[in-house]
């Protein structure tokens, strides 16, 4: 009898697996940290700041150590043991949210913003590692039968953590302050880190002779474009992130368009997530096989229409409405290209394949923040936010006409 035949059916039967959980445990943990934390920035520099060009340097800050970082983690995440990696990350995590807590207090001699931005550059380092150590260990302590489910329930994990944290660290920042906001976040990468450190799993052999890292990077980066599909919803992914960045001025819409306080940006930042878990749970029961990639563009679609509504919008009700039905597309889109790189990847280079989708998709968002801070510089606020949508819209086009493989995908055409 299969595996699959002998549990019960739907994802959450793979919750009986310990290290599974553990890994999942270790992802929700990280992101906690990581959302309160960028809830909390936004706010501590808008407050300083008054300056949406101020919220977009938030994600330049974070974007350019991950973009430096992220193929060298890759190479190290396929060679080194994962668990050790991982724990390091996390505890740099925990020192960003500690270093950001001692600004909040003014412990610190610096004085103004830079210190803020320097902290957010060790967080982009450290996210290099989060994401590739999370689907190299999923391949470890799941079977193949078990990677379409797994892919489903690591998307509701990852969108649960979009909601809570961003909720949370609203709420943390509007009725204890900006330093316990960070301070919680340091709390949370330390369990991430000691769920880690608790993990039984068996670390691939090393090599006897380790590759030129130039040459392993380099490999990596051939797979990647040398397949049409995996390649289709990377770019899908990263663009339509990349352009519709509404989340990033969310400070700015609640300030000065919405008019609420602290407590409504953590409502309207874990709408999307909440969104996406909704269809996370629903893709975990029902996974999409035929017709992925039709369904994926049309997400994508609707992910750039929710962009223009929002921006059209002036009720608090109806904004959190739309960002709802806007995590909802973006949850297709995230359980599609999580299967398509789980199922697509030999184990030997899912450290590096993963480093890759980090820099077409993770940074796309730091990089959205800094396009959306600077288009609504130079053409206000809500204007900005409808080119945006408008060019999603542009990008589904061409990506369904370059890339037919994706339009026409089958995911059992994959397993």
């Amino acid at each position: 009898m299969s595996a699959e035949a002998a549990e019960p059916p739907g994802a959450l039967s793979l919750l009986r697996n310990r290290r599974f959980a553990a890994v999942l445990a270790y992802r929700i943990c990280a992101l906690l940290s990581y959302q309160i934390v960028a809830v909390s920035v936004g706010w501590h520099i808008y407050e300083l700041t008054r300056n949406t060009f101020s919220l977009g340097l938030v994600g330049l800050a974070e974007v350019l150590p991950f973009f430096c970082v992220a193929p060298f983690a890759g190479h190290l995440v396929d060679h080194l043991p994962r668990r050790r990696l991982g724990t390091a990350a996390c505890a740099a995590l925990a020192t960003t949210a500690l270093v950001l807590a001692a600004v909040a207090l003014d412990l610190l001699p610096a004085r103004g913003t830079w210190p803020i931005y320097a902290a957010i550059a060790l967080t982009g380092i450290a996210r290099s590692f989060l994401s590739p150590i999370f689907n190299a260990l999923f391949a470890r302590v799941l079977a193949r039968e078990d990677f379409v489910r797994g892919a489903g329930l690591g998307s509701v994990v990852f969108q649960t953590g979009l909601v809570a944290g961003p909720a949370l660290g609203g709420l943390l920042v509007g009725f204890g302050g900006k330093a316990l906001a960070y301070g919680v976040a340091a709390a949370f990468a330390l369990l991430a880190a000691a769920a880690l450190s608790r993990l039984q799993v068996e670390e691939p052999t090393p090599p006897a002779v380790s590759p030129p890292i130039f040459a392993s990077i380099a490999e990596g980066i051939r797979f990647v474009f040398a397949h049409q599909i995996m390649l289709g919803a990377m770019a899908l992914d990263m663009f339509s992130v990349l352009l519709g960045g509404v989340v990033a001025m969310l400070p700015a819409f609640i300030h000065d368009i919405l008019l609420y306080g602290p407590q409504g940006l953590g409502i309207l930042r874990a709408a999307p997530a909440l969104g996406s878990i909704g269809v996370g749970l629903w893709l975990a029961r029902h996974p999409l096989q035929r017709h992925a990639g039709r369904v994926l563009l049309f997400a994508v679609a609707g992910f750039g229409l929710c962009v223009i509504a929002f921006g059209l919008s002036r009720s608090f009700w109806l904004s959190a409405g739309i960002l709802l039905a806007y995590g909802a597309c973006d949850g297709v889109s995230v359980g599609v290209r999580s299967t398509i790189l789980q199922l697509a990847t030999p184990d030997e280079m899912r450290g590096r394949v993963s480093s890759i989708n980090g820099i077409f998709i993770s940074s796309s968002n730091e990089l959205g923040a800094f396009y959306a801070g600077t288009m609504a510089r130079l053409l206000g606020l809500i204007p900005a936010v409808l080119v945006g949508g408008c060019a999603i819209l542009g990008v589904v086009g061409t990506t369904a006409a370059k890339a037919p493989r994706l339009r026409r995908l089958d995911l059992r055409e994959l397993e």
